[in-house]
């Protein structure tokens, strides 16, 4: 099964949205031998689940599904090229869905986050393919 290999260690910017990762960050896909993981690097910039804040109060950005979240925004910002593997927007999306069941998120807030982020993920996906090229 996948998992979290590394604990997330993540500090506060102060423009109070964003988050700097401080240790390498790691999630592994597949199985126990699997080689394919997702590292994330210090330095790295989150805002956790991109949620507008007129939902915070249902869904805000740091819930049970953040440490998903940010592998999901590494994913969007290198465009899923991440190491040696190349992941699809599609594929990336499925992964956050992955580690949203991996961290016990509850099935209807997971469905609710992955469906929103299937149909309207496409800008940042677009953003961040402008921001690389």
């Amino acid at each position: 099964m996948s998992s979290f290999l590394t604990p997330l260690v993540v500090t506060p910017l102060d423009d109070g949205i964003n988050w700097q990762v401080d240790k390498p960050f790691e999630y592994r896909i597949g199985g126990e031998m699997s080689s394919e993981v997702i590292t994330v690097p210090v330095g790295f910039i989150t805002d956790f689940a991109s949620i507008p804040q007129i939902f915070w109060n249902i869904l805000p950005p740091w819930g049970t599904y953040g440490k998903a979240a940010v592998i999901h925004d590494m994913l969007y910002k290198s465009q899923g090229l991440v190491g040696k593997y190349s992941y699809t927007r599609k594929q990336c999306d499925l992964i956050f869905l992955e580690a949203m069941i991996v961290l016990n998120v509850s099935k209807f807030k997971r469905w609710l986050i992955y469906y929103a982020v299937r149909w309207f993920g496409q800008a940042a996906w677009n953003a961040d393919a402008e921001k690389i090229n």
